[in-house]
């Protein structure tokens, strides 16, 4: 069981579940309206889109069986601990299960459900190993697992598309700093990420304005004249100042143990952003 769980990742879905579900509740409509939660549709969204999420972790893993035999040979699942023949069964079960969903719900979700099983399929094929593409690819994906809740219930307001733009730009910056914290693996296999084709000074140099252009928008919405002081304190306490640390941080990193602090610390920069919907 723990072998599984570790291998569909359950603690990001948690973060996804949460995600979605503070999207229903806080963004759809003005003020905090908890009873949307019981709207047995919407836990079927929820459904097809971690279903879609475990495959795409499963079939990253099935693809990356070398990599992450040196990159991370400690959590290596596939081929060890489950037959990569299970491995893409399952992978193959959930992705149906996802989109079948979807088109229960609606056309447009099943749309952007059929669009995410194939750019994760193409991702953990192929689309990674290029040069920031497949990172674009992950962020955007990050972006429409909070907008198909807005699509869904036909109300996508400019809230949400904030919060959607904030979780491309986190997830970008987490892509990339990713990619230089598994570049041993990586150059090794013949990936064309940002750090090995640009070195990992390049790959900084690229995340700098990144960092700028996350900081400038959460100053912008921490400024905004329609927002609550306790909201803004909180932006600037628990997402701003953090993203400074990572910064400074970033700037002194070498080793590979620093770019896991920071991958860890862009995580809980993307948790506490996710939180502050409770307080809109």
């Amino acid at each position: 069981m723990k072998s599984i769980l570790t291998l569909i990742r359950a603690r990001n879905l948690v973060m996804i579940v949460m995600s979605q579900a503070l999207v229903q509740a806080c963004l759809l409509a003005p003020g905090v309206e908890w009873q949307r939660l019981l709207d047995a549709n919407f836990w079927l969204l929820v459904l097809s889109t971690v279903c879609i999420a475990a495959a795409g972790y499963i079939i990253n893993d099935y693809y990356d069986v070398k990599i992450d035999a040196i990159n991370k040979p400690e959590r290596l699942l596939v081929g060890r601990s489950i037959r990569r023949r299970r491995a893409m069964f399952a992978h193959m079960i959930l992705s149906g299960v996802g989109i079948l969903l979807g088109l229960l719900l609606s056309i447009p979700v099943a749309i952007i459900n059929l669009g995410a099983v194939l750019l994760l399929w193409g991702y953990s094929a192929r689309l990674k190993k290029l040069l920031l593409v497949g990172n674009v690819v992950i962020a955007l994906l990050s972006a429409s697992m909070l907008l198909v809740v807005a699509v869904y219930a036909d109300t996508l307001n400019r809230i949400t598309l904030g919060y959607a733009f904030f979780a491309l730009l986190i997830s970008l910056i987490r892509e990339i700093i990713k990619d230089i914290e598994d570049m041993k693996g990586d150059a090794s296999f013949e990936c064309r990420t940002l750090p090995i084709v640009a070195g990992v000074r390049g790959a900084k140099l690229v995340l700098y304005p990144l960092l700028a252009i996350f900081q400038a928008f959460v100053i912008v919405v921490a400024l905004h004249p329609a927002s609550k002081l306790l909201f803004d304190a909180y932006m600037i306490v628990l997402v701003l100042v953090p993203s400074v640390w990572l910064v400074i941080k970033l700037v002194r990193a070498d080793r590979k143990r620093d770019f896991s602090f920071l991958s860890n610390l862009n995580k809980l920069i993307m948790l506490t952003g996710i939180l502050s919907m409770l307080l809109l």
